[in-house]
């Protein structure tokens, strides 16, 4: 009976469905990714973040306007970022790359996990029979929350590791450029952005880094071994 919901019921992937079962998986990949940022940011000596509040999962110390729809809408996003003062580390560059850092790998482990939780669930409900109609939508709404669970965090990771500011990519590229030539980037810090704003509306970004988000998910899922022909077809 899944089988048949999964590829002969089109209207279950609504955008309404697609929405209300993302949100949970935004809130959650957004927040983590921040205090995963200062976290790490805290144990190499700055305690700045921590003294705001901001090592929490709640996502209300997190949400960016702007982030958090780009994030609902097109599965790219960001949220308010975590505050870095550098003067706390005993070496700047380093510490700023691995704070940097910490955000993409937290939402990679995240998407690990749901990787393993979706082989489980789909292992279990795919091929069950179900007394009604009803509960074989509902294991399949879990199969599809899961299985935004892996690729909302993916997206949020590879987005975010794009070498320019005001994203993650941009501080870990501060450990392999001269301070000098860095620093001259960063005074553009805002065209950047607005740059970056266009083409991310303008659906520029999006094939490429589809292309990467499905060669990420790919590699999890054949190490998960979700290998089934129905559930590629689903994917």
């Amino acid at each position: 009976m899944l089988q048949h919901l999964l590829i002969g019921n089109g209207d279950i992937r609504s955008y309404v469905t697609q929405l209300l079962l993302s949100l949970p998986i935004v809130f959650l990949a957004l927040s983590l990714h921040e205090t995963a940022h200062g976290y790490v940011a805290h144990k190499l000596g700055d305690p700045t973040a921590y003294n705001l509040g901001r090592l929490t999962l709640n996502p209300l110390k997190h949400l960016d306007p702007i982030g958090f729809v780009c994030m609902v809408l097109f599965g790219f996003g960001w949220a308010k970022p975590v505050p870095i003062n550098t003067r706390y580390f005993k070496k700047p560059k380093r510490d700023m790359a691995l704070t940097g850092a910490a955000g993409p790998i937290s939402n990679l482990l995240l998407a690990a996990v749901f990787t393993v939780l979706l082989k489980l669930a789909y292992e279990g409900l795919f091929f069950a029979s179900y007394p009604s109609d009803f509960w074989a939508q509902m294991a399949f709404y879990l199969l599809i929350f899961l299985f935004y669970g892996v690729r909302l965090n993916v997206t949020l990771a590879i987005f975010n590791l794009i070498p320019v500011p005001p994203l993650d990519g941009s501080r870990i590229l501060l450990a392999v450029l001269p301070y000098q030539l860095y620093y001259k980037i960063m005074k553009y810090e805002n065209i950047i952005y607005i740059a970056l704003m266009a083409l991310l509306f303008l659906g520029v970004l999006t094939p490429v880094l589809n292309l990467v988000t499905d060669f990420i998910m790919k590699l999890l899922f054949t190490a998960g071994l979700l290998k089934d022909s129905y559930f590629w077809y689903f994917i």
